[in-house]
């Protein structure tokens, strides 16, 4: 393998938005840096399931079922 070909990989520290620290191996920064998160599991939508659109799935299959019920894929 050639040197120097690969960047530094060393432990850092990730701060999380409630101030939550931990030590992980990271090419960021030098040794001991911090990365501060401004979004992270713990507050983001995509985690937590904040803003969530609930659809009525029963109201849906049948309506469905109602427009195309009569449709069928065998040979007549």
């Amino acid at each position: 393998m050639k040197k120097d070909l690969h960047p530094d990989y060393h432990f850092i520290n990730v701060q999380m938005t409630d101030g939550t620290v931990y030590k992980t191996r990271s090419t960021y920064g030098k040794e001991g840096d911090t990365l501060q998160l401004d979004i992270d599991p713990t507050v983001h939508p995509a985690w937590t399931g904040g803003n969530q659109r609930l659809l009525d799935a029963g109201g849906q299959v049948a309506r469905f079922n109602k427009r195309f019920g009569g449709l069928s894929l065998a040979k007549k």
